[in-house]
């Protein structure tokens, strides 16, 4: 799959994210845009996968759905990360601002 073309795309009950991750933050939190991807700040480091485990447990706790409906789609090993999130129960409002915008 390509990489997503916007930040925040929501089709056919799949949301598509595509974020820049700032390991070793103080605290989990969106920080806005940064370039054509949502910026997000974790806690975890970026050492054995710590930070995409911990991104996709965030995002599940974010979304209201099970780790297993958050995929990351591309940037395993990068800051830059493509994310799909299968049928989300919520959608966080620094999202929410963020579909609005394009709508």
């Amino acid at each position: 799959m390509a990489a997503v073309s916007q930040p925040v795309r929501l089709e056919q009950g799949r949301l598509y994210l595509s974020l820049y991750l700032q390991p070793r933050a103080s605290r989990d939190q969106f920080l806005g845009l940064h370039g054509n991807a949502v910026k997000l700040a974790i806690t975890a480091p970026p050492v054995d996968g710590q930070a995409n485990a911990h991104l996709q447990k965030w995002l599940a706790r974010q979304c209201r759905v099970a780790a297993a409906n958050v995929s990351l789609l591309a940037g395993q090993g990068s800051r830059h990360k493509a994310v799909m999130i299968v049928e989300p129960r919520q959608i966080p409002p620094a999202l929410a601002e963020l579909l609005g915008r394009e709508a």
